[in-house]
């Protein structure tokens, strides 16, 4: 910057562009003239709106009016000034605000000892051409527009505070960052002003947008609503809020059903497409990121159409607005919920507002139109006509970015390396106050200053609804999904549009709106709701069940039954028909007999280790034992008779010692299996969750299907040999032939077992346990009632048949 108070002879070409026009003139000295070679129209004049000397100035750029009138183009002469149109409350406070701080600091001889704070302020009317001529106007010392120049004698400038809106601020921070100057805006919020290669002067007391729109997203889903609507202005403002608001939405799981712009270039701003977009809509929240003046257009539009019960949420722009406060709109915005500017107390202020006066400002030009509008009534003689607006450096920048302080009311003031301030946002809730009108009141905030999670605090039960309630209105595109259910993503549709599936078996949910189940632990399974896990039922069987009591006690009563025939036995052991065939053999077989039906207890009751380990080697030998002792009778048939042929060598083989040898080598066989089995592969007590779902089957793991299955073979292999062998022996003369009576026993027994593989296989749970002592005990029956029910029978109630002579003849009548 070169400071002349005389002229300096320098040339430099100034060129002031009018819409698609540009008009350029020569500056000489300080002065213009026109240019020799070409037209040239006179340059424009940049007055100050109001101004107060000092020893220091800061500048100001203040938005004051709420709408602008532009003039026609024609391209023949210079365009007519523009034309602001009404006086904006809210704003000609904000800037009545920087006059007060300068009283207030002047007054104050703690601050500034010695040395007097003076403004000059500028109205940018809403366009950024006015606030680039405020800019420019003001660096080039407050008269008059010379770049590069400050040619005019009075106190150095400062710093400049504004603008209110981003696009304007974005002019004068590209402006004044060329010359260090700090700019601090009050109102102006989009992310780009953060960055620091851009814009390294600029600072704020308000926070980004990137900040609020986050804040947004949390109260969206603080509330639990899912499914919302967006309103943006055409701006840069609304169009990167919406942008960010999207994203954050998205973050969060809230699905966005509709986002309209509102199209400032339009005359009605497309405000009745956007009305029937909302009217049409399931969408019961819509989040609004714009300024009053460019929302209030679709607020007229929803009053024409009486569009009610919408709940609005809305940004900073509005959430605070005294425009759309009247009392008619209270029908279209009660119960709306926002995000305001984090708001301090100041009482003076108040008293300085109420002590404006048109007589003690006469220079203030927009004083009577503030009134007019305040009070609502008219100046006498006066028209309403349109104002037309015409329009050191101590190192303040450095001291700028160390602020830090804390305001009387305890607000922390700081601005961090981006030049932002503390991020805080107050909730406020529009109700309606004791004169039928609108008033925003605080019932929470939301706060980025500190790194914890409660970031946001909103009293929920203080907040009054467009239903007049308490209760939080739903917003959703779908029906919660209650627990035991999830969400199902319907193709095509947004996520939060979603049907509700039931868990899978073996899940939960235990939440609403759950979007996956969980599968419970494998000791426990769903209840029928699939809410919660329970603990899963064990099934075996039990003692306690009735199959599992009823089998005990069938296999214990058939235990007795070969104990009783043993008894029987020896009571008539010296009777033909008991002595006939092997008694001892006969004997050993009814001990075998009464341990098969024993052993089907180890079936029952809980799988102990020790139980699984032993029960089907225990199995496997007695029933070992058992065919051994009848294939071995069966062969003692067929021997005696041959040995009974005159000079037969077979006599030596009659013995009880070659049967015996023979048991033992068909039960070392089936030994040599189960050792072999139990060393590499043993059973064990194994739970099984997936058989049956929900319940735990404990069962025991045959460790090696192949050794249980060569152990059942073998079994197969022995009664087999012994039904072929008694099958071909059955008519061989003898006083008292076995082998008709061991071939049914055999039959029988191999039906019951070649019967037992499928329904084994099969069968599941308790039921394969049940199974396999079925057939033990059916098949060990089969063995009592062929062989020694008909030997009893005669013992005990044909004693005539059970003598020699009887034997003798009906030996001598099979010859």
């Amino acid at each position: 910057m070169i400071l002349c108070k005389r002229p300096i002879c320098h040339k430099l070409t100034q060129c002031t562009l009018y819409s698609t026009l540009v008009w350029c003139t020569i500056t000489i000295d300080g002065c213009a003239t026109s240019n020799p070679t070409g037209c040239s129209l006179p340059s424009e004049s940049v007055n100050s709106y109001l101004s107060r000397p000092g020893d220091i100035v800061i500048g100001g750029i203040f938005r004051i009016y709420l709408y602008a009138a532009y003039s026609d183009f024609h391209f023949s002469s210079k365009p007519l000034d523009l034309k602001c149109r009404e006086v904006s409350i809210q704003h000609y406070q904000t800037m009545q605000a920087l006059i007060f701080a300068v009283e207030e600091i002047n007054a104050d001889s703690d601050l500034l000892p010695n040395i007097t704070l003076g403004f000059q302020m500028f109205e940018t009317c809403i366009t950024i051409r006015r606030a680039a001529q405020g800019t420019l106007s003001l660096l080039s010392g407050g008269n008059g527009i010379t770049p590069n120049y400050y040619c005019y004698s009075g106190a150095p400038l400062a710093g400049v505070i504004g603008d209110s809106a981003s696009p304007r601020s974005i002019i004068m921070a590209q402006i004044l960052g060329l010359y260090r100057y700090p700019q601090i805006s009050y109102y102006s919020t989009s992310p780009i002003l953060s960055k620091r290669d851009l814009f390294p002067s600029f600072f704020r007391t308000i926070p980004s947008d990137e900040f609020q729109m986050r804040g947004l997203a949390q109260m969206v889903t603080h509330f639990g609503w899912s499914w919302v609507g967006i309103l943006a202005n055409d701006d840069d403002y609304g169009q990167f809020g919406l942008q960010v608001a999207k994203q954050e939405l998205m973050n969060v799981g809230v699905c966005v059903a509709f986002s309209e712009t509102i199209l400032t270039g339009q005359s009605n701003t497309n405000a009745p497409h956007i009305v029937q977009v909302i009217r049409e809509s399931s969408a019961k929240v819509v989040i609004v990121i714009a300024t009053d003046h460019k929302f209030i257009v679709v607020v007229e539009e929803l009053f024409k159409q009486n569009v009610t019960g919408t709940i609005w949420v809305a940004s900073e722009g509005w959430a605070t607005s005294t425009l759309l406060s009247d009392k008619r709109f209270q029908i279209i915005l009660k119960g709306t919920i926002g995000s305001a500017i984090h708001s301090g107390h100041l009482p003076k202020f108040a008293d300085y507002l109420n002590s404006l006066r048109p007589s003690t400002y006469p220079g203030d030009s927009y004083m009577m139109e503030f009134w007019e509008k305040v009070f609502t009534c008219k100046w006498l003689g006066q028209e309403n006509i349109p104002i037309r607006v015409d329009n050191a450096t101590f190192e303040l920048l450095h001291y700028v970015k160390n602020v830090n302080f804390k305001t009387k009311d305890g607000t922390h003031i700081f601005f961090d390396a981006n030049g932002n301030p503390p991020a805080i946002y107050d909730i406020v809730n529009w109700r309606l106050n004791a004169k039928g009108g609108l008033e925003q009141v605080t019932v929470g905030s939301y706060t980025l200053e500190h790194t914890d999670s409660k970031t946001l605090q909103i009293v929920s039960n203080g907040i009054i609804w467009p239903n007049n309630n308490t209760e939080v209105p739903i917003s959703r595109c779908s029906p919660s999904c209650p627990s035991g259910f999830r969400k199902m993503i319907v193709p095509g549709k947004p996520p939060c549009c979603y049907e509700c599936a039931q868990c899978p078996q073996g899940q939960i949910s235990n939440q609403t709106d759950a979007a996956e189940c969980h599968p419970c632990s494998w000791d426990t399974w769903p209840n029928l709701q699939q809410d919660r896990c329970l603990p899963r039922p064990t099934e075996f069987l039990s003692y306690g069940d009735p199959l599992g009591y009823s089998l005990a006690a069938i296999s214990i009563l058939s235990s007795l039954i070969p104990l009783t025939i043993f008894g029987i036995f020896i009571r008539f052991k010296k009777t033909p028909i008991v002595r006939a065939n092997n008694y001892s053999l006969s004997c050993l077989l009814l001990l075998s007999l009464f341990l098969c039906f024993l052993c089907s207890l180890g079936f029952i009751g809980y799988p102990q280790p020790e139980k699984c380990l032993l029960r089907q080697v225990a199995f496997g030998m007695v029933f070992a034992l058992c065919i051994s002792c009848v294939l071995a009778k069966t062969i003692t048939v067929v021997i005696a008779f041959n040995a009974t042929k005159p000079g037969s060598r077979l006599r030596k083989w009659t013995g009880v010692k070659v049967s015996y040898c023979f048991i033992a080598f068909c039960l070392f066989f089936q030994l040599f299996l189960c050792i072999m089995w139990l060393i590499f592969s043993p059973p064990f007590t194994e739970l099984d969750t997936i058989t049956y779902p929900g319940v735990i089957i404990v069962n025991c793991n045959e460790g090696s299907p192949t050794a249980f299955w060569c152990m059942l073979g073998y079994l197969g292999l022995l009664a087999s040999i012994s039904f072929i062998v008694a099958f071909l022996a059955r008519r061989l003369p003898d006083s008292f032939n076995e082998a008709k009576l061991i071939t049914f026993s055999m039959l029988a027994f191999l039906s019951v077992w070649v019967s037992f593989i499928p329904a084994y296989l099969s069968a599941r749970g308790m039921y394969t346990v049940a199974m396999e002592v079925f057939a033990i005990l059916s098949s060990s029956w089969a063995v009592v009632g062929c062989i020694f029910v008909p030997k009893c029978y005669i013992v005990l109630f044909r004693p005539n048949m059970n003598s020699r002579e009887h034997l003798t003849v009906k030996s001598k009548v099979q010859k």
